[in-house]
């Protein structure tokens, strides 16, 4: 037969996980959500973000200890992550590098749409005209914004503490104008009040104009910039000039 102790001990365990309950349901019921229902979009957005996307960032988008919170993302970012292939990461201590989407722009979209749901706020996607943009400012803005670490070309460079600035080479427009808002990584953001929709324009269309445009005046060195490509005329130049001489040149 149960004791007059055990049947208490048993009552007390039995009230403290009812309350355990109750206090988990009150919990749950000021999770983050929708404040409408889902669209068809966003419940695809929904299924893709959870199965891919949760593990690391939580259910509620409000972050792990394996990932931040989206809360102040915004859809430019998560955008930007996507479409670059920097998320998601197979392991969340990785430094997000560019590569091959893991979605299809459908998808990604889907994925955005549901978080702009789930957690609203943070930078719109940018709208984005390099047909309006100045290429002559374009080119001064970078060199004055950018250049001290994606490179005077464009073509990336580290910047100390195992972060890489990457090459601008592969961006497109858009990913361009998402990067100068977000900031992504150790990069600095850029508000409209520092650079404008005109300034945005004129660095993506500098940008695109590099890709297809050849430097003029020699080789181009993969434009790593004056002071590489000095060493380089300096070592490779002289040495083959020196060279040169000693097998043309005659003994006294």
């Amino acid at each position: 037969m149960t004791t007059r102790s055990e049947a208490h001990l048993l009552s007390r365990i039995l009230r403290v996980g009812l309350l355990l309950a109750v206090l988990g349901q009150i919990a749950w019921s000021f999770r983050p959500a929708p404040s409408r229902a889902l669209t068809g979009e966003e419940r695809v957005g929904q299924d893709l973000y959870q199965a891919n996307c949760s593990t690391c960032h939580g259910l509620d988008g409000l972050g792990t200890d394996n990932g931040p919170s989206l809360s102040e993302a915004g859809p430019a970012s998560v955008d930007f992550m996507l479409s670059s292939g920097r998320m998601p990461l197979a392991n969340p201590a990785d430094q997000p590098r560019r590569g091959e989407p893991k979605f299809s722009p459908e998808e990604i979209d889907a994925i955005v749409a549901y978080l702009a749901a789930l957690v609203p706020g943070g930078e719109p996607i940018p709208a984005v005209d390099i047909a309006q943009g100045d290429l002559v400012r374009g080119a001064a803005l970078f060199l004055e914004n950018c250049a001290g670490c994606h490179g005077a070309g464009g073509t990336g460079d580290s910047v100390g503490g195992g972060q890489i600035a990457p090459s601008l080479y592969p961006p497109d427009p858009v990913q361009i104008a998402e990067a100068i808002r977000v900031g992504p990584g150790v990069m600095p953001r850029f508000g409209a009040e520092t650079l404008d929709q005109s300034d945005v324009d004129s660095i993506a269309r500098y940008l695109v104009w590099i890709r297809s445009n050849a430097d003029e005046g020699g080789l181009q060195l993969g434009r790593v910039g004056a002071v590489a490509e000095g060493l380089v005329a300096v070592v490779i130049g002289l040495g083959l000039l020196i060279l040169v001489l000693r097998l043309t040149g005659s003994k006294l």
